[in-house]
């Protein structure tokens, strides 16, 4: 019998790669395939994806985006704001220091629908984001109580993009103390799917960040959310500050702002395929390595709590691949010795093995149900091993300054 054979080294290696194994496993299944979970849930009970419900009371919402030099973007993607089917909503247009025609656009727009409105952050200003300046000023114009933020880059799936993410504000159509139920609502902002390798590297790494803190905050520990897709009440923007707890930060005005706030008592998510946003991926590898040394370089203002978290999986994962590639030298025949009747051999292998299989099963079954596109194995296998090497480079590699 192979247990029988075992001896006190293998017992010592075999068990530590079991263990992170098993880890893995767990967090694969209970945080990733999560949202899958939630989704495949509200069909079952209801059909299909729940719609958008006119019958609610629904509140009125502004919805914020910035713009530095956005005047193509702009004139491509503001008519789908403006032609939601939601009964009460205006969309503000915060010109930050554009110099291109973003203001020409903008108030060509405004020119047939009052809805829309601009403000611009003071030329000259002395902060060290102006994003976030940006973003303050466009909440205190804000008419609505109920803020949706995307970015200029941006076009909603549907029509219905500001109902579906309205939904989890009240997620049962129940009000408490005449208030709405959650103070915040995550949603899921998607790349567009084009030719090249690059390209799908955004798209994977855009999927596994998202599931996780999708997966995260439906597990009851919300702890971060994405700017091109987020939703909160204005109320609550300033009864705690704004971003006045993290001003040192350039960057952070999505992700430490939630993770500051958010809890499971506040917090939900909403990822109906109705919900997403779309935008074009970075073209270039040079242009994507700035955009994700950017949003790395706020982690480590991340509360304690957040960094153990976030440390579990890829610790797990490195030992994982660690154990791996040492259990699979140790054990590697070196007498001619046939490695298929070596035991140990055969069980790092499978365990690699399985393990590997239950990535392209959880990552691509979410895909589908999310109405994404999936990734071909050894897409998964590379991006699993590459990713976490290029973000602890990141982070270990000092950056240079650089604007929202």
């Amino acid at each position: 019998m192979i247990i029988d054979n075992l001896n006190t080294v293998d017992w010592i290696i075999l068990g530590a790669l079991l263990g992170v194994f098993f880890a893995q496993c767990i967090w694969y299944v209970c945080v990733l395939c999560a949202p899958a979970r939630r989704l495949r849930r509200e069909k079952k009970a209801n059909g299909q994806v729940r719609p958008a419900t006119a019958n609610s009371q629904l509140p009125g919402v502004s919805v914020i985006l910035c713009a530095h030099n956005e005047g193509y973007n702009l004139s491509q993607y503001l008519p789908a704001l403006l032609t939601q089917n939601y009964p009460t909503y205006e969309v503000i247009v915060v010109d930050d220091g554009s110099e291109d025609n973003t203001r020409d656009v903008v108030e060509r727009f405004m020119v047939s629908d009052p809805r829309l409105k601009m403000t611009f952050v003071p030329f000259g200003a002395r902060v060290r984001s102006t994003k976030k300046l940006a973003l303050t000023l466009a909440a205190k114009a804000a008419q609505y109580d109920y803020l949706l933020l995307t970015d200029a880059d941006c076009v909603p799936e549907s029509p219905n993009w500001i109902s579906e993410m309205v939904k989890g504000f009240n997620p049962n159509d129940k009000m408490v103390h005449d208030k709405m139920v959650n103070d915040i609502v995550l949603g899921f902002g998607a790349y567009f799917e084009q030719k090249g390798h690059i390209n799908r590297l955004v798209r994977f790494d855009t999927l596994f960040n998202g599931l996780h803190y999708l997966g995260a905050a439906i597990c009851g520990c919300p702890y971060m959310g994405v700017g091109r897709n987020l939703a909160y009440r204005k109320a609550l923007f300033f009864e705690t500050g704004g971003f006045t707890h993290q001003m040192t930060n350039r960057a952070g005005d999505d992700d430490l702002f939630v993770n500051y706030l958010a809890t499971k008592d506040n917090t939900t998510v909403v990822i109906s395929p109705e919900s997403y946003t779309w935008s074009p991926a970075k073209r270039t590898l040079k242009e994507w390595w700035q955009q994700k040394r950017r949003h790395l370089s706020v982690s480590p203002s991340y509360r304690t709590a957040t960094k153990w978290q976030l440390l579990f999986e890829p610790l797990t994962r490195g030992l994982f691949y660690a154990l791996t590639i040492f259990a699979a030298v140790y054990y590697w025949p070196h007498n001619y010795q046939s490695p298929i009747t070596n035991h140990q051999l055969s069980i790092v292998f499978g365990l690699f093995l399985l393990r590997w299989l239950i990535q392209i099963a959880v990552l691509n079954t979410s895909a589908r149900w999310m109405g994404l596109k999936g990734f071909n194995p050894f897409s998964i296998l590379w991006f699993d091993i590459i990713l976490p090497l290029i973000n602890l480079w990141m982070l270990i590699i000092p950056q240079k300054k650089f604007k929202w």
